[in-house]
């Protein structure tokens, strides 16, 4: 049989994630230090488990509502006011999903029809095109430059907004790049999005881990734009709550009701063990989540001052835990820098080619790592870079 002629145009269109096929390289060899896979190194403390444990001792194995429980529904709505300075309500605004990923395919899907455009910025994390695709939308790229330290500019946005633009992805702090947003880029953009009538996508899931300025500040809060943005977040990044496949969406009611609808068919609810160890994380985890801030802010210092010693020029991302190095002035492509590090030196780092075109001549790097491992990769880095003939 001819399986090809089976699948679907749109998923066959699709590629596999860069970031995962680079890594098939990795399995198996105990002898790499990988700064890959953007997971945090921190075990989720042990209260948020413990909540999870407890939920199944006292027999929590049910469904849920579909837009989840409302107990955490609360919960999301009190720490969002007060992080992000904008208040939800838990009845009809705030939609718990599996992870952020499935919010973004959610909205993307609720919102889209045949031929929509959509504006997101590249470097970008990896799923941002394929989702969509995936909602038979069309993706529109606009590319940050490392002389703006990677920040989008509200006029390259306009550049690209045409008569069928609908939506705008932004990502702040940014994977991979850990571009963060000023204030006045984010009111720029705002005006934009009013005067065009965008609806935005704010994927936030790494607003915690931001080292400069207000790690709340987002673009819903500029004039006009909470009725027209959808709040994306999550646990995975700042509670290093990856596998509990955590996230929400806040909206006004008629865009979560929309959202919902797919859910329900789709996912039906979240599972109500992650649930409840998410009450835990929001109502008391804030600690662990500074502790954890702290470490990486240390090591994204020590990384950044590293890569720029060994002649990796590196700027300063001012938030989530990546840094993105330019390797362009010993002439490879980033593919081939990054085989040939991970095969002479055993350190895997992704492509920057893996979250899109513009990522070409840039490495990234995870930083975390615990701090040990974090000193052995930067002498093998160094090391692999001093064998390099500048281009």
């Amino acid at each position: 049989m001819n399986y090809s002629d089976k699948i679907s145009d749109t998923v066959g269109s699709i590629p596999r994630s860069g970031i995962r096929d680079f890594f098939e390289l990795v399995i198996g060899r105990d002898d790499v230090i990988s700064l890959g896979v953007g997971e945090p190194d921190f075990k989720t403390p042990w209260h948020i488990r413990e909540a999870a444990i407890y939920s199944l001792e006292k027999g929590q194995t049910t469904y849920t509502s579909n837009l989840g429980l409302l107990s955490l529904r609360k919960s999301i709505s009190k720490y969002v006011s007060d992080f992000f300075k904008t208040d939800y309500d838990p009845k009809t605004e705030i939609l718990v999903t599996i992870g952020v990923s499935e919010a973004m395919d959610l909205a993307l899907r609720a919102l889209c029809n045949r031929d929509d455009e959509v504006i997101y910025h590249e470097p970008c994390y990896v799923s941002y095109s394929p989702s969509i695709v995936m909602a038979h939308a069309k993706p529109v790229v606009v590319e940050t430059k490392k002389e703006d330290n990677f920040a989008v500019q509200a006029e390259d946005i306009r550049k690209a907004i045409t008569p069928k633009s609908k939506v705008l992805i932004l990502n702040y702090p940014t994977n991979p790049t850990g571009a963060i947003a000023t204030k006045e880029e984010l009111e720029d953009i705002a005006k934009l999005c009013v005067e065009h009538d965008l609806i935005v996508l704010a994927d936030e899931i790494y607003s915690e881990l931001t080292y400069a300025g207000d790690p709340g500040l987002s673009i819903l809060q500029m004039p006009g734009m909470r009725e027209r943005t959808i709040l994306l977040h999550g646990f995975s990044k700042a509670f290093a709550m990856t596998g509990f496949r955590m996230g929400y969406a806040c909206a006004p009611p008629e865009l979560i009701e929309a959202m919902m609808k797919i859910h329900q068919y789709a996912a039906l609810c979240a599972p109500i063990t992650s649930q409840a160890a998410a009450i835990e994380a929001l109502e008391r985890g804030t600690p662990a989540v500074l502790e954890m801030k702290e470490s990486y802010e240390m090591r994204r210092n020590y990384v950044v001052k590293r890569l720029n010693e060994m002649g990796l020029d590196c700027h300063l991302p001012g938030g989530a835990f990546y840094v993105f190095p330019d390797i362009t002035r010993y002439g490879l492509t980033s593919h081939e820098f990054a085989l040939q590090l991970l095969e002479k030196e055993q350190v895997a780092a992704v492509p920057g080619t893996a979250f899109g075109a513009c990522g070409e001549g840039f490495l990234r790097c995870c930083y975390a790592t615990a701090f040990d491992q974090l000193e052995i990769a930067m002498d093998r880095m160094e090391r692999f870079v001093g064998t390099l003939k500048q281009a």
